[in-house]
């Protein structure tokens, strides 16, 4: 149980894994679940204790036997470490000593400290455990964690369409799909894509945590709605939807009540009318879109695209410009050296002048200057940038890489 134990998980279940840990650690062996339920279990002899006898034939552990486990402290040895817990045999209670080691998920990406899945159990048996069964079992609790790991986390083949549906990995017919889902191909529907608001801590709102909770409010409000998380985003499908205002108005409910009632910070999206289920991919990307480029303000907290072209189109805009440094003007350079050096604010000047649509004693007020002293501002910008800004495609650039030196840095960059 050492080096192939990637491979072992791959090519064993949970019974002939129980019975090879039996044949290895000496003694009997059963997998239970983090409440007790019995997984697998190895072959039982005439030594088999009445606790393994009834967990087995029950299918979990009998009610006292638990207490009195509880009682003498092994679940919370097993919470509180990886190693083997020695469990000694009580007579009096025809229980025979066991070996136990909890079972924990591997620590990764999907899971940052590791979470208890159970433990494997060996009863000693006729004879006493093998020197070695401590080791055997601490390798054996490693298989099983990824096993069950992989089984909690192997999408089924439903989930699988579902994501296909939205887009996510290989294309799928929708008219197959719809049939596999029981779902109405053809008519309109509504399309709504959930994330977590920009900057808040969000307990509760881990996309898998997530989209159960949205899956059970999308349920009870169209029982034949389909719900899928796709990175850290939630995608909701309500088939043969048509009213935006109705969709739109659960939405928001929705969200306020999750923040109310479990302090998750949401935004959405919607896409309706979406004209059938071939196009739902295109409708999570649409909503895609406005979940990129809105801000998480309260009046940003559920929109459309139609509601939010300007913040989309500019934003993407942006993003072309950005991405291409021969778009980028160097002379705004200069302008922020110049503030830097002479502890100047010219760049705040100009933005200001420039949101108050170039009226100087409006912008002089925002900024509470005298206009004369926004005028003479003006025109060291002018000078520094070598534009006009009576010229309209002047400003209007300048307005551009303002607004894209505004922009926070993407994640991960550094500077």
């Amino acid at each position: 149980m050492g080096a192939d134990g990637d491979e072992l998980a791959a090519d064993i279940d949970l019974f002939a894994l129980a019975q090879m840990i039996a044949d290895n650690a000496g003694g009997m062996v059963s997998i239970e679940d983090a409440q007790s339920h019995v997984l697998a279990y190895s072959a039982s002899d005439s030594t088999a204790d009445e606790l393994r006898v009834r967990s087995i034939l029950g299918r979990e552990g009998p009610g006292e036997y638990l207490a009195l486990l509880r009682q003498w402290g092994v679940f919370d040895r097993l919470r509180d470490t990886d190693e083997v817990v020695d469990v000694p045999a009580h007579d009096e209670l025809n229980i025979k000593r066991r070996l136990v080691i909890g079972i924990r998920r591997p620590a990764d990406a999907r899971a940052r400290t590791p979470r208890m899945l159970g433990a494997i159990w060996l009863q000693q048996g006729a004879r006493p455990f093998d020197p070695d069964a401590a080791e055997i079992l601490r390798g054996a609790a490693a298989i099983v964690g990824r096993l069950i790991s992989r089984k909690l986390d192997a999408p089924t083949t439903e989930a699988l369409l579902t994501r296909r549906l939205f887009g996510a990995g290989a294309a799928v017919d929708a008219a197959a799909v719809a049939n596999a889902l029981h779902l109405p191909s053809a008519g309109p529907a509504a399309v709504i894509g959930f994330a977590p608001t920009a900057g808040e801590p969000a307990p509760g709102a881990e996309p898998a945590a997530l989209g159960g909770v949205l899956r059970l409010r999308a349920s009870s409000f169209r029982g034949d709605s389909v719900t899928t998380a796709i990175g850290d985003r939630v995608y909701v499908l309500l088939p043969g939807y048509r009213s935006a205002q109705a969709v739109t108005a659960w939405t928001r409910q929705l969200i306020e009540q999750l923040e109310a009632q479990r302090s998750l910070s949401l935004r959405a999206a919607i896409a309706c009318p979406v004209p059938d289920l071939g196009g739902v991919a295109a409708a999570r990307a649409e909503v895609d879109r406005v979940l990129d480029r809105t801000a998480a303000s309260p009046a940003s907290r559920v929109t459309t695209l139609a509601e939010a072209r300007t913040a989309v189109l500019l934003g993407e805009v942006l993003d072309l410009v950005g991405a291409r440094a021969e778009l980028r003007d160097p002379r705004l350079g200069a302008l922020f050296d110049y503030d830097r050096k002479h502890s100047a604010s010219l760049r705040d000047s100009v933005e200001t002048y420039l949101r108050e649509h170039g009226d100087v004693r409006a912008a002089a007020a925002a900024l509470c200057v005298h206009p004369n002293t926004l005028r003479y501002r003006l025109r060291r910008v002018e000078d520094i940038l070598g534009m006009d800004l009576d010229d309209h495609a002047d400003r209007l650039l300048l307005e551009i890489q303002l607004a894209l030196h505004r922009r926070p840095p993407p994640p991960g960059a550094s500077g």
